[in-house]
């Protein structure tokens, strides 16, 4: 079930927030169950067919954590349960993700002529897979005491963050799920949530949806025949649907979640503002970033081996934080990319330091901006030979310039008065406009709250609703698209 679409919205949504507020005057606990059998369903609905799959995984990673827990966190025993847990993870991940690419390419070097086996890939299966290795993980530290079954499988399932992210940890969920404050109905918790649910379905039927359009003739047909405008056109437009689809499933994960009084995460922050690649991935899906850094880089050794183990441990997180995205060489050249350049940002941090005025802030936003547009071409790029086409176009062509092309923007595959004008209305919004969390933010959002509460709350969630109807109904005009961040 998507989103932006009125299934979703005009049904799920209401009949689930009714229920799990009237629930909630009689029984939390039966709330939470309600909300829990509402997250299946939600998954149901895309396929039913790997809902096994996914309750397996529920029952099988609460029963290793309720025994890594039940004996002494940090002794042997504790630790063969945790290693036969990630073990047990990884092997499905490893499965459903890459076995096709496993064996293609074992096929390829071999020469052997072997079937791909054509499995295909659950959906969301990356992020719950992530989710209960960080569970188990914390189990193992000491950090889990107790958690009842259906407190347990809606952390995992619970709708809003489900297909999509962002990862979640037990400690910033389960507690509120059990809070009595998260299960009383307010209206002006309600609003804020409308508000972020609103701003997020704009970004992706208006901008991202709008912008895609001149994403699929560069990469996907005419690749190998781009003028330089062509390429950077195409390049640019895909750096930006990518952005504001991302954004966008963000700010609605959050506004959806809002509504039942639960804090999710941030998981996106403007990252397109960063100076430099570091910051961007502060910036940018904030709970991979900062799964891969405690789960995987931190245990590898960090920086505290001194720095050719550092810079070796970067590499080999961002390689896999490459492959987690999906099974092609392309996104682990990109993974490799983003480690290379983040070896380079440390290394001239550590000659010049952190400090620098608006020069260096202005030369560093554009050497970022150059450096994440180049990787984005590898990661959309359904290979690296096309990857290398486009690059190369965007380093000066590969077909003839139409006349006037540079002066007129005209072009054989798009309308590129249209797309530039597109361009420069995203570059606007993503590098000066403040994103919802610095309008809506932790500061704001109490005092909001109680605003809302009033008349004058109840026209402005009037206003979102219909606002939103609205948006859903270009969206279904159109044909309704995923979100991008589902293929991983």
């Amino acid at each position: 079930m998507l989103f932006n679409t009125f299934a979703f919205f005009g049904v799920f949504l209401p009949l689930t927030l009714l229920g799990y507020f009237t629930l909630s005057r009689k029984s939390l606990r039966g709330s939470i169950v309600l909300l829990l059998v509402a997250s299946v369903i939600f998954y149901s609905y895309w396929d039913i067919r790997y809902l096994p799959l996914l309750a397996g995984s529920i029952v099988g990673n609460f029963l290793l954590g309720q025994a890594i827990v039940g004996g002494v966190p940090g002794t042997p025993a504790a630790r063969r349960w945790l290693v036969a847990g990630i073990v047990a993870n990884l092997a499905l991940l490893v499965f459903f993700k890459y076995a096709n690419f496993i064996v293609d390419n074992f096929a390829y070097v071999t020469g052997y002529d072997i079937a791909s086996p054509g499995i295909e890939l659950p959906i969301g299966i990356s992020f719950f897979t992530f989710t209960q290795i960080a569970y188990l993980v914390d189990c193992y530290q000491g950090k889990v005491r107790e958690t009842r079954p259906e407190s347990y499988g809606l952390f995992v399932t619970y709708f809003p963050h489900l297909i999509a992210g962002p990862i979640l940890h037990h400690k910033e969920m389960i507690p509120q799920f059990d809070a009595p404050e998260t299960h009383r109905f307010n209206r002006g918790r309600l609003t804020v949530g409308m508000m972020f649910f609103a701003i997020g379905l704009f970004k992706k039927v208006i901008i991202a949806d709008g912008v895609a359009r001149f994403v699929g003739p560069v990469f996907d047909v005419h690749y190998a025949s781009l003028t330089q405008l062509e390429a950077w056109a195409g390049a640019l437009a895909y750096t930006f649907q990518l952005y504001f689809d991302f954004s966008a499933y963000s700010d609605m994960a959050y506004g959806l979640s809002y509504m039942f009084g639960i804090i999710l995460p941030i998981n996106f922050f403007s990252p397109y503002k960063s100076t430099s690649i570091i910051e961007f991935w502060r910036r940018w899906h904030i709970t991979l970033s900062t799964f891969l850094r405690d789960y995987l880089y931190i245990p590898l050794g960090g920086n505290r081996k001194g720095k050719v183990q550092r810079y070796l441990n970067l590499v080999i997180t961002m390689l896999l934080g490459g492959l987690w995205h999906g099974a092609n060489w392309t996104f682990i050249v990109w993974g490799a990319l983003h480690g290379f350049y983040l070896i380079v940002n440390h290394a001239f941090r550590a000659v010049a330091g952190d400090r620098g005025g608006l020069p260096r802030a202005i030369l560093g936003l554009v050497a970022t901006w150059l450096a994440v547009v180049v990787a984005w071409v590898v990661f959309r790029a359904n290979s690296m030979h096309i990857a290398w086409s486009i690059l190369e176009a965007m380093g000066g062509g590969t077909a003839p310039a139409v006349v006037g092309d540079a002066m007129l923007g005209a072009s054989r595959i798009m309308p590129m008065a249209e797309c530039l004008g597109w361009l420069a209305v995203c570059g606007v919004i993503a590098l000066l406009l403040p994103n919802a969390y610095q309008l809506l933010g932790k500061g704001v959002l109490v005092e909001l709250e109680e605003r809302m509460r009033g008349p004058r709350g109840g026209l402005l969630l009037g206003a979102m609703v219909m606002g939103s109807l609205l948006l859903l109904a270009i969206s279904e005009t159109r044909g309704v698209s995923e979100f991008l961040y589902f293929n991983f």
